[in-house]
């Protein structure tokens, strides 16, 4: 960029200047989408209530149009400026392809297997051409490095679960835009601190192009919107591609990060950052199963439905997860030094504990309404 020529200006400034245009170029761009949402007569471009759904009135569902534009311009104008950012055009690119199909199915519907496709090839985008993938395991279950069709199929699969986590929590307001802040917003801290500045403005990007967003979908109300799926699903693309780099980044041999940010067990520790998302997908996908359902069939199952049930508000449910998530991050971190293995199996039993609550909760309470109903 020419002004890098004639001004030496430091990475901060970069980072904070992603931040501040994604969430300009967000803010800024919901009322006039609400406005062209409300006065079509296309009804894809509002969702109606219905018997899953929490919302009253028709609202409008392209928010994922300003998130797309709020990261996609500040990351291609201030990440342009490092020549080594290697696979920037293919990562918009796959960004790209993701924010049309999101945006057909927001306005016409898609199959689920078409919705796939989309994925699976955006993702070998980022393989094939930005040669973002896994090549190492970490020492998990005793496998390191890993080539060929296997990093494939490793890193195909991760981003796919990832991309589809996103959308699977978009249930109820301001939830995946909130846990996605926090994500973007823990791998933009932690690659700026390492020196990988890119990777900072793609994290701070997303970060603000969010904080653009929420302030109409949670607290909106001559405004109020939904990201719908090209929002949910795009934030899963740009989550997965950080996940990766986090943790090639990590591999014990890599000398490019300093030892003062090296993490351990960086694969564990990337679950607990998105360890919302990802841990109930995996939840409600064995809940599912168990009924001799599709995996993906829609319901209540998510957790927070659940929160929904006991009686909590939209804000109290996101915030409460929210804090949540925040907590799991530091435990992590806090944790990284005592295996990989361990780490895993800590994760999973304090996850289990903790999402059993409110389903023991919500059991607790129809039982007494039901003692309550007999006398």
């Amino acid at each position: 960029m020419i002004f890098a020529h004639l001004v030496d200006i430091p990475p901060s400034i970069y980072t904070l200047l992603s931040f501040f245009f994604a969430l300009l170029i967000s803010y800024f761009s919901i009322p006039p989408i609400v406005k062209l949402a409300r006065a079509t007569k296309v009804k894809g471009l509002r969702a109606l209530p219905n018997g899953r759904a929490s919302h009253i009135h028709a609202t409008p569902t392209l928010g994922g149009i300003a998130i797309f534009f709020g990261f996609v311009l500040p990351a291609l104008l201030f990440s342009s400026s490092y020549e080594s950012m290697h696979g920037l055009r293919f990562i918009v690119a796959g960004c790209l392809l993701i924010f049309f199909f999101g945006l057909k199915d927001d306005i016409f519907g898609i199959s689920a297997y078409s919705k796939l496709i989309a994925q699976i090839m955006a993702v070998f985008i980022l393989i094939g051409f930005a040669d973002i993938r896994f090549t190492d395991l970490h020492g998990f279950m005793g496998i390191s490095t890993i080539n060929g069709y296997w990093s494939i199929i490793l890193t195909t699969f991760v981003a796919v679960v990832i991309i589809n986590a996103f959308n699977l929590i978009d249930g109820i307001d301001g939830l995946a835009s909130a846990i996605g802040i926090i994500c973007a917003l823990t791998f933009g801290i932690w690659f700026y601190l390492s020196e990988q500045f890119q990777y900072a403005i793609f994290s701070f990007a997303l970060t603000g192009a969010l904080f653009g967003f929420i302030r109409y979908n949670l607290f909106g109300k001559s405004y109020k919107i939904f990201m719908g799926d090209t929002g949910s699903l795009l934030i899963g693309f740009i989550i997965s591609v950080l996940v990766i780099k986090f943790n090639e980044l990590n591999i014990p041999e890599n000398i490019s990060i300093s030892y003062l940010y090296k993490i351990d067990s960086a694969p564990t520790v990337s679950i607990g950052i998105l360890i919302i998302p990802l841990y109930d997908t995996f939840r409600v996908f064995i809940i599912r199963i168990s009924r001799n359902q599709s995996p993906f069939k829609a319901d209540r199952s998510h957790i927070h439905h659940k929160l929904i049930d006991l009686g909590y508000s939209h804000k109290k449910v996101t915030l409460i997860l929210v804090l949540y998530n925040i907590i799991f991050i530091g435990v992590v971190f806090f944790l990284q030094h005592i295996g990989i293995l361990l780490l895993t199996l800590t994760t999973l039993v304090i996850c289990t504990i903790a999402f059993y609550i409110p389903i023991y909760l919500i059991h607790r309470k129809e039982k007494r309404i039901l003692i309550s109903e007999k006398k």
